[in-house]
């Protein structure tokens, strides 16, 4: 089965105008807002440069692998610059916002795809994921008692202001915490933008309270929303979904399967298939439980003192925290030791909750057995032998 490289070699040569836009290509932009263009992609909307031309200046930078957030990220940028379909497309409106004070982590670009429906410029509008960055996490986890989250109101405000100064129709799309932002700024942008968008795209980001399910917004665009998650969605079945999902093939197996680089390809789709997994359904019902035995407050209190642990390494990014795992695993257990009584009650009920959930869940993962048949020839019982009178005597005996 087919990657989104083998995508490339085969759709890779043919111009949008020759064959339309599709959802793998959605995934391909989605993963393109990981690249770090500060500097080289104006913040701006319009105009901008070739993507063919960011790829060029980005890949000569001699920490270019060590500045991504993964090596296949680069790969792709690297093949995708050399493919007719995309390298002309005009990168701008590049931001990249880090705010540990405000425990904020927000990046987008605008993609000029060229002419759309109605003959006018459209737009992909691509937000990024979560990075690498500890405060990107950290805002992933306020999700689960804070609504809106910093970068969600920042998405709606990007979309605003790209749609000021952008004519034309726009898709907005991103993987894994991009694809929630594109879903909210979709939602809560004025009325008069979101008549300007043709579709919305959720790579396996996380859903949203039911207060935003619910809102106006969200219904006025909810028939335009598509979501795809791997077959043992992680991320991307957090919190709650009002519209469906489509189920992807992945190569990886559990959280892994997240790796846009492991979904399978077919044609210009990915590969999909009827359902998510036992693992899957597991995983989701078990934080739900989980998140819903907890207050909005018990949950706050969790998450800051997890940040606050991990915070006591000193480090800024996932990386540096396993560069130097056996220095930063003694000040994990240090800090892990020297909780105060209430911080380690905090711990232990919420850890305990999570087992409960777990617990009550496991049936999920108790696939049902199909049904054995064997195809056996009758086998004919022998008649019983009649006894003679003296063989039933001696029988009774031995009684």
């Amino acid at each position: 089965m087919a990657n989104v490289f083998d995508y490339l070699m085969w759709r890779g040569d043919l111009s949008l105008s020759q064959s339309g836009f599709n959802d793998v290509d959605n995934i391909l932009l989605s993963l393109i807002a990981y690249i770090p263009f500060d500097g080289i992609v104006a913040e701006a909307p319009g105009g901008g440069v070739t993507l063919a031309e960011a790829a060029e200046r980005f890949l000569a930078r001699p920490d270019a692998f060590k500045a991504a957030r993964v090596r296949r990220d680069v790969e792709l940028l690297a093949a995708m610059k050399d493919c007719p379909r995309f390298r002309e497309m005009r990168l701008s409106a590049y931001v990249n916002q880090i705010d540990a004070a405000a425990e904020k982590q927000f990046a987008a670009l605008a993609v000029e795809l060229g002419k759309g429906t109605q003959g006018k410029s459209a737009y992909y509008i691509a937000f990024r994921g979560t990075d690498n960055t500890l405060v990107g996490w950290k805002e992933d986890f306020n999700m689960s008692f804070m609504s809106p989250v910093p970068a969600q109101v920042e998405a709606a405000r990007y979309l605003e202001k790209a749609a000021q100064a952008l004519q034309g129709e726009f898709l907005i799309g991103g993987h894994s915490k991009g694809g929630n932002l594109a879903v909210y700024a979709a939602a809560f942008c004025p009325a008069a933008v979101q008549a300007r968008i043709r579709q919305v795209y959720n790579n396996d980001g996380p859903g949203f309270d039911s207060g935003v399910l619910a809102s106006a917004g969200h219904q006025a665009v909810k028939d335009r929303i598509r979501t795809f998650v791997p077959q043992t969605s992680v991320v991307g079945m957090l919190l709650e979904h009002e519209e469906s999902y489509t189920v992807i093939r992945s190569v990886q197996v559990g959280l892994l399967q997240h790796d846009p680089y492991s979904w399978q390809i077919q044609g210009t789709q990915p590969a999909f298939l009827g359902e998510v997994s036992a693992g899957c359904r597991f995983f989701d019902r078990t934080i739900k439980d989980w998140v819903a035995g907890m207050d909005q407050s018990q949950r706050e209190q969790f998450v800051d003192l997890l940040y606050e642990i991990l915070g006591a390494t000193n480090v800024q990014t996932l990386p540096e925290l396993t560069a130097h795992w056996y220095v930063n695993a003694r000040i994990l257990l240090k800090s892990l030791i020297n909780l105060d009584e209430d911080m380690r009650r905090v711990l232990g009920r919420t850890l305990s909750l999570l087992l409960q959930s777990a617990k009550k869940n496991l049936p999920e993962l108790r696939l049902p057995r199909p049904e054995l048949k064997l195809n056996l020839p009758e086998i004919k019982k022998r008649p019983a032998r009649r006894k003679e009178k003296g063989e039933e005597a001696q029988a009774g005996r031995d009684v």
